[in-house]
C-alpha cells in the first residue's frame, strides 16, 4: 500500500510517550501522532486519551525526507470538505447616505463639516461649564 499525505487510514497504537503516540499502520510502517494532534482540546496526559493496542483512525499529515510519517487523530475526525462550494452571500451595498464622497475634495469637505460640528458642541459645553462656576 502506498501512503500519501492526506490519506485517512486505520492503525494500532504501539507506544505512548510524553510527546505523542507511535501508531503502526496497515503496511507495517509506523508513524507518530504528536500530542497536539490527539484531540481538539488541550491534552496534558496522552495516556488519558490513548492506550497501547487501541485501534485509531489517523490522517497522514506529512512524510519527511527520512520517511518518517506524521499523523493526526483530530484531523482524521474532521468532516471531508464537500464537493459543492459554500453558498456565497451577496454583500450588502451601503445605503446612499453611508457611502463616502467620491473625490478627495468631497471627503475633506465632509471631514471639515463633521469637525466643525463637534468643535461647536465642545465650545457650547465648555461655555455652560464656565457659567456654572461663576454663579
Amino acid at each position: 500500500m502506498v501512503l500519501d499525505v492526506g490519506m485517512v487510514v486505520v492503525g494500532k497504537v504501539t507506544g505512548i510517550k510524553k510527546f505523542g503516540a507511535f501508531v503502526t499502520l496497515e503496511d507495517r510502517r509506523s508513524g507518530l501522532v504528536h500530542i497536539s494532534e490527539v484531540a481538539n482540546a488541550y491534552v496534558d496526559d496522552i495516556a488519558a486519551h490513548l492506550q497501547e493496542g487501541q485501534e485509531v483512525k489517523v490522517k497522514i499529515v506529512g512524510i519527511d525526507e527520512n520517511g518518517r510519517i506524521n499523523l493526526s487523530i483530530k484531523k482524521a475526525m474532521e468532516p471531508e470538505p464537500s464537493a459543492a462550494p459554500a453558498p456565497v452571500r451577496p454583500q450588502r451595498r451601503p445605503a446612499p447616505q453611508e457611502r463616502p464622497p467620491a473625490t478627495f475634495e468631497d471627503r475633506l469637505k465632509q471631514f471639515m463639516q463633521d469637525s466643525n460640528s463637534k468643535m461647536s458642541g465642545l465650545e457650547q459645553f465648555a461655555g455652560k461649564k464656565k457659567n456654572r462656576r461663576k454663579g
